[in-house]
């Protein structure tokens, strides 16, 4: 079992009083978990068939066909209208599908108009349907995760080079200091969209290039923080002390300095978060994203953008990402005050 220290449960509790910002934290942790099983509701498999005394469970499954189930196609069943034909048959055979019974790539296309189709709860598009038929509430959700995964990936990146970088630059100080300085002076000189474009016109870029790309330059940042930091933390008298007692300049970096620095390190992360997935979405509206027909919130927008009638698609993706970093900017806002001792601003 894991024991808190005293001082921890302290800045936890004091976390829990700023209301703004722990609501803001239950709330994008729940979108999070939400987003993570969101095949538990948003699929357009069946979560449970019963059929002649076997129960199916087809979204943890492989494919299953449609002769399994009494049809008369080898391929992919259709599990919705398999519910259909279930309740007609009014037998004991019966399909349990999620709440919104699409994907996030399958069209739904109508015989007498083209979409993209407005809100409607009679067919279960429940935030209307893109240009091209598909679920925009199933996209919205679906291009969630892919957002938050890679922003949280970003971080980690950032922070494991930035951090390691950035200590050892305070540290060390002197011509090693001086050397990185001139480095990270040029690297953020470095025009990140151009390289952005150039990538894009020789290889589809996928989301592990995306994010090896953004990580290449936005590490730069929290370096600059750390070297700050580092400076003032190695002239204490704990490092004296243990420096001192011939501790390597390894352990003295990782098992003293950071530790030490860690309000710092959590105060940046929610506001670096947030700023990973602004980046991917608006890679994504450019065009230079992650490629078709890949869940996107960028790619939504930029549908909104060219069909401003189909008013739901646009409005979704503004509602989502205002609640998205609205949330994430209180969270932080509140790991601010609950963390670094020398701040007293009182959030209400």
């Amino acid at each position: 079992m894991i024991t808190l220290s005293p001082e921890i449960k302290k800045k936890i509790n004091r976390f829990k009083s700023i209301k703004r910002g722990y609501y803001s934290f239950l709330i994008i942790s729940i979108m999070i978990i939400l987003s993570l099983s969101a095949e538990l509701f948003i699929n357009s498999k069946a979560l449970m068939v019963y059929y002649n005394g076997n129960f199916y469970f087809p979204t943890y499954q492989d494919m299953i066909p449609g002769k399994v189930f009494g049809l008369d196609y080898d391929y992919e069943t259709n599990y919705r209208d398999l519910h259909i034909k279930f309740k007609l048959d009014e037998n004991s055979n019966f399909v349990v599908m999620p709440i919104v019974p699409y994907n996030a790539f399958e069209n739904d296309l109508k015989d007498d108009r083209f979409p993209p189709f407005p809100p409607s709860i009679k067919d279960k598009h429940f935030f209307g349907t893109d240009n091209i038929g598909r679920d925009v509430f199933a996209r919205l959700v679906y291009g969630f995760r892919i957002a938050i995964v890679f922003s949280l990936g970003l971080l980690i990146l950032n922070y494991s080079i930035g951090i390691s970088i950035g200590c050892s630059m305070g540290y060390f100080g002197g011509k090693f200091d001086l050397f990185f300085q001139r480095i990270l002076e040029i690297w953020s000189n470095i025009p990140f969209l151009y390289v952005i474009i150039i990538i894009s016109s020789i290889i589809v870029p996928n989301f592990m290039i995306l994010l090896l790309v953004m990580a290449f330059f936005q590490w730069i940042q929290i370096t600059w923080v750390m070297r700050t930091v580092t400076y003032k933390e190695k002239e204490r008298e704990y490092i004296l002390a243990v420096r001192s007692l011939g501790a390597s300049h390894m352990r003295i970096i990782f098992k003293h300095i950071i530790p030490n620095t860690i309000s710092i390190i959590v105060t940046y992360a929610p506001f670096a978060i947030s700023g990973g997935i602004v980046a991917l979405t608006s890679l994504d509206y450019l065009g230079f994203g992650l490629p078709a027909p890949i869940p996107s919130w960028g790619e939504l927008l930029s549908q909104g953008w060219q069909n401003m009638d189909a008013w739901w698609i646009s409005a979704s993706v503004v509602a989502s990402l205002i609640i998205t970093l609205m949330t994430v900017t209180f969270t932080g806002e509140g790991i601010r005050e609950a963390f670094d001792p020398k701040l007293y601003s009182i959030y209400e």
